[in-house]
């Protein structure tokens, strides 16, 4: 039980209102996208003010009639098909725009004989962005609150970034990305108001040689009041807040983003895959615990399915307390 005198609760209040604004401006900002696109053609997803974040992403078929012109009815009347596409999260999110041959994205056929489509439900979040050529330092800042870093990848996805000067063969290949990016910039600047990386192979390791790559980060800054839950894999997370206040969810992760968090007496190859996403964390947790005074979750695969099978994982949840 916590007292506040007259002057505290009028600055505690005053807090809470403002997490309040700000989450209020966040989700008028982030009214979501869906884009349906017929199997081997591009996918298009751009954000106009803020960055790509993907909710969810198929391949398969729900519906007859979506890029049916031409088809035999044997290659449509399928629709009880769908599998998730991790690539589309992977590729776009974190980007201003991002364009994908769908031809082979999806990891697997999940209905042979049936002519699919991809679609994808995304929001554009108001992240600060920051690009840096190989081999030079990449600073970020928050002039009011801490960074939260939402993406990072060193390597290439277009081939117009980071190109003056470069010859051609350096920039064809645009599907190069660091698989452990977001653990070293996560480590160095989450936290702090300000930090810088160098975006260098020695830091990231090197995805495509060859290639000339750049380091793209995306990140938050969050204003002081941000509450944040880690709890391992079996383990359950406690999410409270004040009297008189509700939980916001900010952002949730069950996976594996380094290789140190819930690391001890637990063998290398556990720890070694560190971009794992279960793509249904954000909605799960919500779910549970939005505009709740207090909640519970379960850090388990049955909870959120196995986003990476071996792995010993982790579930990150970051949240405010706004008023009812």
């Amino acid at each position: 039980m916590y007292t506040f005198d007259s002057d505290s609760r009028s600055m505690f209040s005053l807090r809470v209102l403002l997490l309040t604004l700000v989450l209020l401006n966040f989700r008028l900002l982030t009214s979501a996208e869906t884009v349906v696109t017929c199997d081997g053609f591009v996918q298009h997803l751009s954000c106009d003010t803020g960055v790509i974040s993907v909710q969810s992403a198929t391949c398969g078929r729900t519906s007859s009639q979506i890029c049916s012109v031409g088809r035999p009815p044997s290659e449509t009347s399928n629709t009880q098909c769908s599998i998730d596409v991790p690539a589309i999260f992977k590729r776009c999110n974190g980007l201003r725009e991002c364009e994908l041959n769908t031809q082979g994205l999806a990891p697997k056929d999940p209905c042979f004989g049936t002519y699919k489509y991809y679609t994808t439900n995304y929001i554009c979040i108001p992240a600060e962005t920051s690009v840096t050529c190989h081999g030079g330092y990449s600073y970020l800042k928050c002039e009011n609150g801490r960074i939260q870093i939402n993406t990072a990848n060193y390597g290439r996805t277009d081939k117009t970034t980071c190109s003056e000067g470069r010859p051609s063969e350096q920039l064809q290949n645009t599907n190069c990305y660091s698989p452990n990016a977001l653990a070293p910039v996560s480590k160095s600047c989450n936290g702090l108001e300000s930090c810088e990386v160098c975006a260098t192979h020695t830091v990231f390791t090197d995805p495509c040689f060859g290639t000339y790559k750049y380091l793209a980060i995306s990140y938050f800054c969050l204003p002081s009041g941000v509450c944040s839950s880690i709890v391992c894999e079996h383990e359950s997370t406690a999410l409270n807040c004040d009297e008189g206040t509700v939980i916001s969810i900010h952002s949730a992760n069950y996976g594996r983003t380094d290789s140190t968090t819930c690391s001890t007496g637990r063998p290398a190859s556990q720890l070694a895959k560190t971009d794992c996403y279960a793509l249904n964390s954000q909605t799960v947790v919500t779910s549970g615990c939005e505009g709740k005074n207090n909640c519970s979750i379960l850090a388990s695969n049955s909870v959120f399915s196995d986003p990476c099978v071996g792995t010993f994982k982790y579930l990150y949840i970051s949240y405010f307390c706004v008023l009812k």
